[in-house]
This record gives C-alpha cells, structure tokens and sequence, in this order.
C-alpha cells in the first residue's frame, strides 16, 4: 500500500501544497544522475538520465524535474520500471487534447511543463514505484544555440535537491571552423568544486568534465545538504575569416553561417518611449531609472535620441531628436532621475508621437538607423484601448521605415500584443522578469540592439538546387550576433554557390563563396560527437522557430497555413512545440500531458485553472480559531480557491474536513523563529524569540578570544532580523549584512556586494561568500564561522547560525552567545523525547521551555519542519 504522510496542506495563491517528511524524502534516492550534452557547430543534443531506487519497505512516489531552456525542444522522454519502459509519445496537440479529456474527468493531472524563468521552463513527472524497486528517468531536448554580444551560451540547470552518489555533466563541444576561446561559470561552485571540473580543449573540439564525489557535493559536514544548486553554464565563440561565412554540410542538409566583424557600426535614431503609468510605481520606476541612466552612458557621440514618456497623458522630453552629445546626455539623466508613476496607459498615443518625431526629425545621419524602444507593464486603458486598432494604426504609421522593439516589464502585460507588434515592424518583443536584476536586463537588451552594422541583408542560393530553404532575407543584422540559413541540396551539386548583398555604413557589397561539396561532408565523417543527421535536424529546428515567429503577424488565413507547416516539421521530428503534446503513459494505463508553453501564455493567472497542476510551494497555513473550525476568509486566496474548486465539472474536489483532519494529524511549521541553533554537544535545537518591544538593536553575541561580536537589528512592522553587523578585530573587517544587499569594510574602504550574484573574496585569510539569493558566509581559519541566510517569504528577513561552534571559548557571553557556554536542561526535567515542557539553565536563570515546531532558515527547501525548544527573551 503506498503511504504519503502528510504534514501541511497550505493554501496560498490557488495553489495546493504537499509536503512530505524527512523520512519520506531520504527513502526516494537519486543514486545516479547523468547530463550528456554534444554541441555540433551550434546545434545541441542534450540527454538527461536519473536514476532513481525506493530504500522505504514500501510504494513511495519518485519525481523527475528537470529545468530546460526555453529555446530548446524536448524530443523524448521515458521512465523505465522493473524492466519495463513507459515511453512519451509527441501528438497533434488538438488530438491529443481530445483524447485526454476523459482522462482528466476520471481524475488525473496535466501540466507537466511550466515556464520557470525568463531562460528556463521546467519538466516535472512523479510516478509511484514500489518497494526496493528502481525507475530510470530519461528526458532529451535539442536546441540551436544563439550568438548574443559575440558568445554561443549553453545552460545547465543543476538542482538534484539531494546528495547524488553518481553526479556526473558531460559537454562535448565540436566546432569545424575552431574554437576562439572557451569558458565555463556557475552560480554554486566552491573551491573543492573546482577540483571536479576538467576541461580538455584542442583546435576544433572541446570536453568539459563535471563529476563531483559526495563529500565535494556537501555544503558542510554538519549539514546533508547538497552544494549543486544553480546554473551550470558554458560560453564560448567560433574563429572567423573574413569571408562570406561557413558552410557545413551532411547527408544532402547545408547550414550556412555569417557573422562580420570589426565592421564601422550604423549611427543609429533612437527613441525611447517609456511608461509611467501607475502601475509602475515602486522597484519598477526604480530599476527603469538606473537602467536609463547606464543606457544613455553607452549612447555613441554619433547617435540621435529623445525620450518620450507616457501614463493616461503623452509627453515629449524634446520636439526633435538630440545629438548623443555629453551636455545632451546630462540633460537626459535630470529627466530620468525626476520619473514618477502614476496614472493610466495610453500605449497607442505614445508610439504614434515617437513615428512623429521621426518623421518630422531633421539632419539625422543620411546612413543611419532609426527604432523605437516600448518599454510597459500593463495593458492600454487610456486613449485607444483595442489591440487590434493600436497594432493596424502604429504599422501603418511605421510603414516599414523603422524597427519597434517591445519590452514588457512583468506579467500584467499583454506579451502576445507586444510580441505582434514588434515583430510586425521588423523587431522583436522581450519580457523583463520582475527580479533583482531587471535594470541589468533592459541594458542587456539594448546593448544587443545598441550596434547596427549591417542592413537589407539577402543570403542568395541557386533556386533550382536548394528546397525548404529557411528564412534568408534580413532587415538588421547588430554585431555579436549571426544569420543562420539552412536548406536541402536536391540535385547532384559539385559546388554550392551563395553570393550575399548587403548595406553597411560606408557602402552596399556584394560577397561570393563557393562550398566543395564532397569536402565539407568529409568534415564530419566519423566524428564521434555527431548525433544522427544533425544538419537536417537543425534545418527543421530553424523552420519550425521562424515559421511560428512568421505566424504571430500573419492574417488569419496564412497563420493557419504556417502553423501547418510547422505542424509537419514537429511530427516528422519528434519535436514537443507549441503545436504539439507529449504523451506521458504511466503505469497502470495512466496518462499525463505535456504541453510546450509559449512566453505569451506566460501571464499572470487570475484564477486556479481547470486541471490545475499539483505543486510543492511554501506558504503560510491558513488559521485555526478555538473551537477548531477552519477560518477561510470568503475574499481571501484560500476562499476564492476553494469556491473555484467546487465550480466545474473538471475542476479538482478537496473536502475541507479532511483537510483539517490531515493537519491535525501532524506537527505544523508555519513560521520561522527569530534565531535557531544547535545547543553544543547536545542533539537538541533552540529557537529562540526576542522581545522587539524592548530593543530593536541586539547585542547577539561576543567572544574576546574569538575576536569576533555579532549585532542584530529587527524589523519595523516584521517580527525578524532584518540587520546583522559581523565585526572582526583581526583583520578589522565589518560586515554588514541587509535584506537588500551586503557591506564589507576594511581600512575606511567599503565594498557593497549584491544578493544577485554568488561571488568571494578574501580579507587576510578572512574569507567572505556570497551565495546568490541564499546566503552569506564569513570564516577565518580556527575560528567559528558565521553564516547568514536571506529568507524571501513572506517578507525578506535574515536568519543567523553558526558553524563549528566547538570553537567558541567559556568567555562568549550575548543573548545568543550564552547558549554556548552555560546552558543545560535541569536534571529533573522530562527528557522524554515526547515532553512538550522541560527546563532550561542559561547562565544562572531557569527557563520553562516548550516543543514546538518551526521551519529552519539554514535548509535550502523549509518545507519540512524541525522540532525545537522554543524560548522567549527579553534583552
């Protein structure tokens, strides 16, 4: 019989919880897991296989999740049980959906793939497996990697959330024209991590080696938890000649790659129209402003620009475009330092004025390039409001003379309007995530933009040789980037010709190539890195990406003709895309769906759906009142949540009394403590709570021959640390630590580290860790060291702990520090390991304290709670 202990089901959001125990979560052993990745000239294959054993003497329920770009397509997937293989299988989307709806009606869940990021999407499948036995997981997905500021980019999501016996990430990376250079970068590696990682590199190939023993997985000896959290990512570029580009043939399949170089770049027009409606109060405005301000210091003196911004109202910053000048410049910088939110959006009245200013702007460059940069976060709701009018009337506008590029900040915009609209005038449409890091991603994306050298780029090919030929005529071309063709050779070719015309800032050319045929398919003969006909396989990738992309601006009826050729191209290749759906079969003839989300379907939900899917989420319990009856508020998430629930025939059923029994029926965590520590040499845990009313500044802790004292600071309407201040007497370094980002001082010398970003450094054998959006580590050799983790939920707070605390001397004295020198449980207290009460002596006072159970801030996953003796004080 297959158990699953339940400890909490929280409501929050329209989302279902399921937790499970410390028990549960170690019987389910991952005990191998493999990446295999090989890239052939841009094109990767990547296999993912786990392996997977139930230690329980009973059915437990083994997951596999896997994080994927978003740009790649999965081609196949399947679990293995007891010998036997339970393989997914691609569909018509439309039929597959038919086919699964009485699936769903009897009870069974979909929505295996989930956008998780603004690079990632996730893959998610459990299965239950029996007692001792092994289920093999394998999932592959192919993608065509893309030439961004001069660099190909491929990420590895690594989150294995358990220590794995066998860990191993294998790339192998083979290049015709060479490789330039080569360079890897994750967001968890340690030194001992470091020593995991070879790399072996010749002139046209490269192997990258990633296997880490389980004691080089381990954070730290006290604490099973794994290191491997994070992206895994290798960058790296091809050599180039000064030629019409590389040619690469296989099996009758060509691929054609063009990327100039040290080429002078077009002067460019720019005009940035940017919202400041209401909605963008707060860190949005914010992380504009300073994006804006990094954005007009990388303007070229030979650039024009202007600044229109606009709520319910549109306001020009100039009637005409300025010259990039440093005076012009400066100007420009007071104005976006003085934006402000508030108001409605009148999207359509804002890029009809920037066509405006273009149209009317004189002595502009005669070779230039001239675009507009949208920048919102909500839908039109003054001025024109219907999508349909604002995209007809800014094309007609546009008439094809300049590029629109789109960005939408969040998910309360309309993606799928931007997106058309972008690409309807020769650009493209890009959502800002509303993370840290939004200010670093909109000048990312205009320093992709921000250097024109090429336009009315045509990539010819003799017409009565080549079939199913890819997208060859291009408006823009910026430097870093790359034109990829690809078609079929359908007769008998010696050579094959391209000739390419284009315009640059000096002059039109016209460059000639010719590719011996026989040549260039000896290239890849008996490579080992060659998966299958990978040329053709590429040439079908390309296809169906920019047949989808051509859909988007298409009218109804060539739309409908496009997706049908995409369709085509999806099922001969096995390729999950947005038109297709994956079949998972499970055991017992169960079935799941699988389903390839788009960035448009990317938006904020109003409501649970219909077939929601079940996930793992932390959250607040909903209250209990006396009499022991459940307190949902009607309007609240969990009202809402349960008054959709029983609306619709599909929709998931829950009982609410079961609900409450469940939660009854085991300890539940809903908070944090203030402070958590392990007590010395002893197998218990405190958690301990201080009095705020007292003081909001804490003196935690100090010891003289440590030299070392900690402060705390707690929070204003937050009941936690939001403030901790580390002073070390040798080296005489500062640190003080905040939600919002971190300050090291040294000799009068401060240096701000952020939260967004893992990085170290060391201060005389002082060395100081950050973790990115985890944590912060500070260790000096023999000495304790401290370690501070950044808690996002419900608000952003910071939880303290120690490491080696053997080391602390008789001497440490603190609200804190007296638990490691003078504490111990009364003789006569209850030491029974179900005692709810018992006494504690901190120097010299006795304390009643009681069990209690709280989530703990030092794991990466506080979803599982902790028993500890809960303590208040008062400083």
């Amino acid at each position: 019989m297959e158990q699953r202990t339940l400890l909490a089901l929280m409501v929050f959001s329209s989302l279902i919880v399921l937790a499970e125990t410390n028990d549960q979560k170690h019987a389910v052993e991952i005990y191998s897991l493999h990446v295999d990745c090989k890239v052939t000239s841009r094109f990767a294959h990547t296999v993912i296989t786990s392996r997977i054993v139930n230690r329980a003497n009973e059915s437990q329920e083994a997951t596999f999740e896997v994080e994927l770009p978003k740009t790649a397509f999965i081609t196949n997937f399947s679990m293995s049980i007891d010998g036997e293989v339970y393989p997914g299988i691609i569909k018509e989307k439309t039929a597959a959906q038919n086919e699964y709806d009485s699936a769903v009606s009897q009870g069974q869940s979909a929505g295996l793939v989930k956008i998780t990021d603004r690079k990632l999407e996730q893959f998610h499948v459990s299965v239950s497996i029996a007692a001792a036995s092994k289920v093999t997981f394998q999932l592959t997905y192919e993608e065509l990697l893309k030439r961004q500021l001069g660099k190909y980019e491929l990420l590895i999501k690594v989150r294995p959330k358990q220590l794995v016996k066998h860990f191993q990430i294998d790339v192998h990376i083979f290049e015709p024209q060479g490789i330039h250079f080569l360079e890897t970068d994750s967001t968890f590696m340690t030194n001992e991590l470091t020593e995991a990682l070879t790399k072996v590199q010749n002139e046209t190939k490269a192997h990258i080696l990633f296997k880490p023993t389980l004691d080089q997985q381990k954070k730290n000896s006290e604490l099973d938890e794994t290191l491997l959290n994070g992206d895994f990512v290798v960058r790296y570029d091809v050599k180039r000649e000064a030629t019409a580009g590389d040619i690469q043939i296989v099996n009758g399949y060509f691929v054609h790659y063009f990327a100039p170089q040290e080429m002078p770049v077009f002067p460019k027009n720019v005009i940035f129209v940017i919202d400041r409606s209401g909605s963008m109060t707060g860190r949005k405005i914010e992380q504009t402003r300073d994006a804006l301000l990094k954005i007009l210091q990388d303007l070229r003196q030979e650039d024009h620009f202007s600044f229109i911004t606009f709520n319910n109202k549109v306001v020009e910053w100039k009637s005409s475009l300025l010259p990039a000048t440093e005076e012009n410049v400066a100007s420009a910088a007071a104005l976006v330092q003085t934006l402000t939110a508030r108001g409605g959006t009148d999207i359509s009245g804002a890029l009809l004025a920037a066509v405006g200013v273009l149209e009317k702007a004189e002595g502009l460059p005669e070779q230039s390039i001239s675009m507009i940069i949208l920048l919102t976060d909500g839908q039109p709701t003054s001025g024109e409001r219907n999508v349909e009018v604002i995209q007809e009337n800014v094309q007609k506008a546009i008439n094809g003379k300049y590029a629109l590029f789109c960005l939408g900040f969040g998910f309360d915009v309309s993606y799928k309007f931007l997106e058309k609209m972008a690409l309807s005038n020769g650009g493209i449409a890009r959502r800002i995530y509303e993370n840290a890091d939004a200010a670093l991603q909109l000048q990312g994306f205009y320093q992709e933009v921000a250097t024109p050298i090429l336009m009315q780029i045509e990539m010819q090919y003799p017409e009565n040789s080549i079939e199913g030929l890819t997208k060859n005529n291009f408006k823009l071309f910026f430097e870093g980037s790359e034109i990829i063709v690809s078609g079929k050779i359908s007769n008998e070719l010696d050579f094959l010709p391209v000739e390419i015309k284009a315009q640059s800032h000096m002059s039109n050319f016209t460059l000639k190539e010719e590719a011996n045929v026989k040549e260039k398919e000896q290239v890849f003969q008996n490579q080992k890195y060659i998966f299958g006909n990978f040329i053709e396989r590429l040439w079908a990738y390309l296809n169906i990406q920019q047949l989808l992309e051509e859909a988007i601006s298409a009218q109804e009826e060539d739309q409908k003709a496009l997706e049908a050729q995409a369709l085509d191209l999806s099922l001969r290749y096995s390729f999950l895309t947005p038109l297709t759906s994956m079949v998972v079969t499970k055991p017992q003839q169960q079935e799941e769906l699988a389903n390839k989300p788009t960035e448009a379907d990317n938006e904020k939900p109003s409501s649970l759906p219909a077939r929601a899917s079940f996930k793992i989420f932390r959250s607040r319990m909903p209250s209990e009142d006396d009499s022991g009856a459940l307190r949902v508020k009607s309007g609240s998430p969990a009202g809402r949540w349960r008054s959709e629930l029983q609306a619709g025939s599909n929709r998931k059923m829950f009982s609410v009394s079961r609900f409450r029994d469940a939660v009854r029926a085991q300890p539940i965590a809903n908070e944090h403590p203030q402070l958590l520590l392990q007590l010395p040499r002893q197998n218990e845990r405190i958690c301990l709570n201080i009095d705020k009313r007292a003081q909001t500044s804490v003196h935690l802790l100090s010891d003289p021959e440590q030299g070392l004292t900690v402060m705390g600071k707690l929070g204003d309407g937050i009941n936690h640390f939001v403030q901790f201040d580390i002073n070390y007497v040798n080296p005489p370094v500062q640190i003080h630590v905040y939600t919002h980002a971190i300050l090291v001082s040294h000799n009068n010398k401060n240096n701000w580290l952020s939260w967004t970003k893992s990085t170290s450094s060391t201060i005389q054998g002082l060395k100081v860790s950050v973790e990115k959006e985890r944590s912060i580590t500070a260790s000096l050799p023999n000495t304790v060291t401290v370690k501070i983790a950044l808690v996002s939920f419900p608000d952003d707070f910071l939880g303290l702990y120690f490491l080696n605390t053997d080391r602390f001397s008789d001497k440490v004295t603190g609200v804190l520090g007296q638990f490691y020198s003078k504490v111990q449980f009364d003789s006569n207290s209850n030491n029974d390991q179900r005692a709810v009460e018992r006494l504690l002596r901190v120097s010299g006072s006795e304390h009643k304290v009681s069990r209690s159970y709280k989530k703990d801030y030092r794991l990466e996953s506080a979803s599982e709670p902790v028993s500890c003796w809960s303590i208040d004080l008062t400083p």
